[in-house]
């Protein structure tokens, strides 16, 4: 197996990256092996693979950084060429170092829902309950769908070690459901209301306050 090169570049981690190293860990792979078996394996769930662009340069940063090489270019009358790719020895090792790290500390990460709750008050409270109800409704369908594939999965025989991921997604998805259910009884009940004057006031005060603990400060700090 190569070794990585001591001037390689270090390369960034990320979900993609680190499938590539694992995946290559099993067996050496062209591309869009990398992509049909992250399918095949139902990862698709927990890695973007829609893209065979973003995989590609993936790869190229991974081989650059001397974690993946070149093992040979398949060549058949059917197909265009096909760079096989194979794990360094470097690479087997970081991707034993990202997945050590990536399950022993939480990493702030930043997924569009919870963004757009930072800023829901700029729509109607009405609005917003028809929205969080669509929601809950796809929640609702994925989490059915999530039980029923790690259902199969124990079916089928699988170590639970590789079912790790699923059981995660269904307890996350199952918590997701249980607080929009919460949200949804807040918003019918009128115990979650709001209006944009209300909440510009309360910026107002919030200033107001600041501005006096300041000068507070300052005055203090002038007597001493």
């Amino acid at each position: 197996m190569a070794a990585q090169n001591p001037a390689a570049p270090a390369t960034r981690r990320s979900p993609l990256a680190l499938a590539v190293l694992a995946l290559l860990a099993y067996k050496p792979l062209h591309p869009y092996g990398v992509q049909r078996l992250l399918k095949e394996w139902g990862k698709e769930k927990v890695v973007n693979v829609g893209q065979r662009a973003s995989l590609y340069k993936t790869m190229e940063r991974l081989t650059a950084a001397g974690l993946i090489a070149v093992r040979e270019t398949e060549r058949d009358q059917q197909y265009p060429e096909r760079t096989v790719y194979e794990l360094t020895d470097a690479g087997r090792e970081a991707a034993r170092a990202w997945i050590g790290d990536i399950v022993r500390e939480p990493r702030p990460e930043y997924p569009e829902f919870p963004a757009a709750l930072s800023f829901v008050m700029m729509l109607e409270p009405e609005a917003v309950r028809s929205a969080l109800q669509e929601r809950r409704e796809a929640v609702a369908r994925a989490l059915a769908k999530a039980k029923q594939d790690v259902a199969d999965s124990h079916q089928w025989g699988l170590p639970k070690v590789t079912l790790l991921d699923d059981e995660y997604l269904v307890a996350v998805t199952e918590a997701e459901l249980r607080w929009i259910d919460g949200v949804l009884r807040e918003l019918a009940s009128g115990e979650l209301a709001w209006d944009l004057e209300q909440l510009v006031q309360f910026d107002q005060v919030e200033t107001e306050t600041e501005t006096e603990a300041a000068t507070g400060a300052g005055a203090g700090a002038a007597e001493a």
